[in-house]
């Protein structure tokens, strides 16, 4: 039986190796019999929404935003009920989905890193094989620059963050001020690139800024859901209850930056948070109804693969937190959907761990592309197609303390399908065991609990054995054994 945590083999398994010694850059070599007419090829789209809980679609049971488009692209696709980032930090994961790689690997660590030149990412592969590239959107990585990036025909993007309202673009070198709200403007953006009379197979990643705070609604959303109450999560209340058995850094992070108590350094209060959060969701749904409406239109619907998730996850209120970073659950975990009629069986759902690594073999590998063996990811294609792959059962997760916001620490961890292990590096502080089928919520922390001594031992082990598979360490120079 394969190791269900040995990544790299599963992959192996139901993909099939690239040529012993290949390299990214040299990968050139068509494998699927369907990639070897150009015209035959299938267009694909990338959709990355930021800050998106996994949660944010009325789908998955939503206190109150409806996302009707998002719920149809569920209904005639397929839901990932665990889709994970490896990092949960804008940067590192955009950087993570573009190479399948973990942070460590690709060394973007925090949000002022740019990817180092000569990275390793799929785009430049669907170029080089014959695919037509547009990446609009957010880029984020270092921020210093809005030039075009290596593996993009047709680059529309800003710097850093952007703005909401009347953005400076960089379209192809050219630096060009509009007025409009912003995830409007990058929808037609890419309704236009669709539109086109493609010679090619067309890759289209579109990256939205939605919805990052600050939080800045459409027109026409900025009074929606008005008359809701907004619940607090349980675990919100400043209780010795919620903090029994929890790390001191979580109830000291509650007065922050990132904590209920002083979020964005009181620039803000809880409930108008969530509702504008929402609110800006809601011209997110809106673009997706014309993504899928173009697509139709043009007779693209059924066989363009669609891959739509978020680059991490968000806290609202959990262990008094916002913002992501930690392991918790709300922080790791991302909507992850699939939409091709034509590969999918409409409405399916699958609890398989899908990671931000993942991405980037998974669009190779629907493109008819050998997989190298830089990436560290493995290709769901076969997940979509509903076969019975060998898949991990259980995931690393890394990240590393940032000088800007000290209040989080560097934390290692893996999720299994039960139980989740976090350990904290740097502080002198509580490590963290949770069973995810009995406590769900996170709130009852196990590390001390001797009936559950042989699980954090084991939890431990497999940590370590990650790290090492994937050739990574807590500190330069420190030995795994």
């Amino acid at each position: 039986m394969t190791n269900s945590f040995d990544h790299t083999t599963s992959r192996r398994n139901f993909l099939g190796m690239a040529a012993a010694g290949a390299t990214f850059p040299y990968v050139n070599t068509l494998v699927s019999p369907a990639a070897n007419a150009a015209d035959k090829r299938r267009n694909i789209i990338f959709i990355l929404i930021d800050d998106m809980r996994f949660d944010s679609m009325s789908c998955m049971g939503h206190p109150f935003l409806q996302t009707p488009n998002l719920d149809r692209m569920v209904n005639g696709g397929i839901l990932f009920n665990h889709g994970y980032v490896t990092t949960s930090l804008c940067s590192p994961s955009r950087a993570s989905i573009l190479s399948g790689q973990y942070a460590h690997t690709h060394g973007v660590m925090d949000n002022s890193t740019l990817l180092p030149a000569g990275t390793p990412i799929f785009p430049i592969e669907l170029q080089k094989n014959g695919y037509e590239t547009a990446f609009i959107g957010k880029w984020h990585m270092g921020g210093s620059s809005d030039q075009p990036r290596p593996g993009f025909d047709h680059w529309i993007s800003f710097r850093g963050q952007g703005v909401y309202n009347d953005p400076t673009y960089n379209i192809n070198g050219q630096s060009v001020r509009r007025q409009g709200y912003m995830t409007d403007m990058l929808t037609d953006y890419a309704i236009d690139f669709i539109q086109k009379d493609h010679e090619k197979p067309f890759f289209l990643y579109l990256s939205h800024k939605a919805v990052h705070a600050d939080f800045y609604p459409a027109e026409r959303h900025k009074t929606a859901y008005s008359d809701v109450k907004i619940e607090h999560p349980a675990s919100m209340a400043n209780t010795p209850e919620n903090y029994e058995g929890k790390p001191s850094w979580v109830k000291r992070q509650r007065h922050s930056w990132h904590g209920v108590d002083y979020m964005y350094h009181d620039l803000t209060y809880f409930d108008k948070f969530i509702l504008d959060y929402n609110r800006t969701m809601l011209a997110v749904d809106d673009s997706i109804g014309q993504v899928l409406d173009t697509l139709e239109k043009k007779g693209l619907l059924d066989s363009t693969l669609i891959l739509f998730m978020g680059d991490n996850g968000f806290l609202h209120g959990e262990h008094g937190l916002i913002d992501k970073r930690c392991m918790y659950e709300e922080s790791i975990r991302v909507p992850m959907l699939a939409h091709c009629p034509e590969l999918i069986r409409p409405g399916s759902r699958t609890d398989r761990i899908a990671l931000n690594i993942d991405i980037c073999p998974t669009i190779l590998d629907a493109a008819g592309i050998r997989i190298p063996d830089t990436v560290q990811g493995a290709s769901f294609l076969p997940i979509l197609q509903g076969e019975n792959a060998d898949w991990r059962e259980g995931m690393l997760y890394e990240y590393f303390w940032e000088r800007a916001f000290p209040q989080t620490p560097t934390v290692f961890g893996v999720r299994t399908e039960q139980y989740k292990y976090m350990h904290y590096h740097g502080i002198f502080d509580l490590d963290e065991l949770y069973d995810l089928e009995k406590d769900p919520k996170e709130m009852h922390n196990l590390i001390d609990d001797p009936a559950h001594n042989d699980v954090r031992q084991d939890m431990h082990r497999r940590l370590l054995s990650l790290l090492k598979e994937y050739g990574a360490t807590m500190t330069p120079g420190w030995k795994l054994g």
